[in-house]
């Protein structure tokens, strides 16, 4: 006597393969979010610069000063302007990890912290161009951006 198969279970067997496949790529699919969350950073930073403008001095040094009028704190950075550059622009605050960086005379590095702020770039020991600016209050904040 022999085994026969029958010919249902067979189709049975071709509809469950390809369901189960589908079932199984849903599955391994990525859930859409319901929410992004993003972490904020702001740096606040002033761009500060003096220039020759006829580049009749050469090589020179540009020792830039910038305090901190509710603290009192002052930071230095000199910058040396080679012939035929006439010009440099710094960023208050500079990073410590750079080669030259604002620092106080103590070798503390420069922070942006809220307040007003005077500077000056002096040229051979005579001020050259100053001024002022101010660093706002800011905040580092988590933003949850709902999907809607």
């Amino acid at each position: 006597m022999g085994i026969s198969t029958p010919v249902f279970s067979s189709r049975i067997l071709s509809i469950l393969r390809p369901a189960g496949l589908v079932l199984g790529l849903l599955l391994l699919a990525p859930v859409a979010s319901q929410a992004q969350t993003w972490m904020v950073s702001t740096d606040a930073y002033m761009k500060l610069g003096v220039m020759d403008k006829y580049g009749s001095l050469g090589t020179y040094k540009a020792r830039f000063v910038v305090t901190n009028t509710r603290t009192s704190k002052t930071y230095f950075l000199v910058k040396e302007v080679p012939t035929g550059q006439n010009g440099v622009d710094v960023i208050f605050p500079s990073e410590p990890s750079e080669p030259d960086y604002f620092k106080s005379e103590t070798g503390e590095a420069a922070r942006a912290q809220p307040g007003a702020y005077t500077w000056e770039c002096q040229v051979n020991g005579k001020k050259a161009v100053g001024g002022r600016f101010t660093f706002a209050e800011t905040a580092n904040d988590v933003t949850v951006v709902e999907k809607k």
